[in-house]
């Protein structure tokens, strides 16, 4: 071959290798700065009673909004998500234990980092169901800040959250889950719930917002999983296979984990948690689901 096309060939491979460098070299600064961000914005002040009855209803929404699912049962936390050599990320211990947040957290810290998705160093939270839980009424958020400082400490000492330099250009380059805390005004409160909780659309909205974050903000289906592993989730609208559905199947559905079908639910679908609500939530939720739109399965 003429050499100076083997030249020609080194020059550009060398240009696209350099492009490649550079690319990387930005992707990994804006991963950085969004990785340690940090948030600063007024935190709400809410009232946390002592009482039995609140912080047994503090117990019950700390299980249906899958509290106990993401920190454990006893909210001591565990290694949540991990994949070497990009990141780690635990779901911290809630606890006043050893390795427990309990035991320096402010009141004001437990309202941003639930309300907010943003943790007691300023940061971003990283798989926190913020955008969710910021809809919780103050009443609700009482009572389950109620409970979860009442849980007995539980001593477990997890890693920290940890970004490796492949992870931080992927997150530079959009590809990791966008963080919650962006995704939120953290300045403007939402509609809250009905004031009173009922059998209503109204209320079934309100206990459905945990729903979007899995299935859209549409209900009708998003893309679910690690990035390039995602898989679509079921469409929840009467276009979906609800749309066939009784009450009754959807409430067998939801104590059992198994559709009228015959199907088993996935295991990232968390029946048993939503399986725990009272029978007047479950039938406020069906109310909303059949309420909606007729959408077709998001692609």
């Amino acid at each position: 071959m003429d050499r100076r096309i083997l030249k020609w060939i080194g020059i550009v491979l060398g240009c696209l290798l350099g492009l490649l460098i550079l690319s990387s070299a930005s992707l990994y600064a804006l991963g950085t700065a969004k990785f340690n961000k940090e948030y600063s914005f007024p935190v709400e002040t809410v009232a946390i009673p002592t009482d039995a009855q609140s912080i047994e209803r503090g117990q019950h929404l700390a299980t249906i909004f899958l509290c106990t699912r993401c920190h454990s049962e006893n909210l001591g936390g565990e290694l949540f998500y991990e994949i070497p050599g990009m990141l780690t990320i635990p779901t911290p211990n809630l606890t006043s234990g050893a390795g427990g947040v309990g035991a320096y957290f402010t009141d004001q810290d437990w309202v941003r980092a639930i309300r907010h998705g943003v943790g007691y160093n300023r940061n971003a939270l990283f798989i926190m169901e913020s955008k969710a839980f910021y809809y919780l009424t103050d009443d609700d958020l009482s009572d389950l800040l109620a409970y979860v400082k009442s849980v007995p400490p539980v001593d477990n000492q997890l890693p920290a959250r940890s970004l490796s330099p492949l992870g931080r250009v992927m997150m530079g380059a959009g590809l990791l889950p966008p963080l919650a805390a962006d995704e939120i005004d953290h300045n403007n409160r939402p509609e809250s719930a009905p004031t009173t909780p009922g059998i209503t659309p109204d209320y079934g909205r309100y206990l459905a917002h945990t729903c979007t974050e899995c299935h859209g903000p549409d209900l009708n289906g998003a893309p679910f999983g690690p990035p390039g592993q995602e898989v679509m989730t079921p469409n929840l609208t009467p276009g979906g296979e609800l749309g066939t559905w009784t009450e009754q199947d959807f409430l067998k559905t939801m104590h059992t984990g198994v559709t009228p079908a015959g199907t088993e639910l996935n295991e990232e679908m968390p029946w048993k948690n939503y399986g725990q609500m009272t029978g007047d939530e479950l039938d406020a939720l069906w109310l909303y689901l059949q309420s909606l739109p007729r959408l077709a399965q998001a692609s």
